[in-house]
């Protein structure tokens, strides 16, 4: 009976290590970038806004343009020039 007691110990003993966690040591910082994005992205509840609308909020403006869209009578956008190279865009030397 000793013999199959000691089994039955050992059997636990080893089928409990398998329930055992290790956790790395993670960094203080660990998770920070996560809660900062979460964070941004929340809406200020007490917002104190000046009143004045942002550009192109009109609202006679942006009903014009819908009708012009439903009647496919769109005014085409005009250029404008840009001093700024696409290689200086991504980092890469203009020279």
């Amino acid at each position: 009976m000793s013999a199959l007691k000691t089994f039955v110990v050992v059997t636990a003993a080893s089928g409990l290590a398998g329930c055992v966690q290790s956790q790395a040591h993670l960094g203080s910082d660990f998770g920070y970038a996560l809660r900062q994005a979460a964070v941004a992205q929340i809406a200020n509840p007490d917002a104190v806004y000046a009143g004045v609308p942002a550009p192109g909020a009109d609202g006679a403006r942006a009903a014009g343009a819908q009708e012009r869209y439903r009647t496919g009578k769109v005014i085409a956008p005009t250029g404008i020039a840009s001093t700024i190279s696409s290689a200086a865009s991504v980092g890469a030397d203009s020279n």
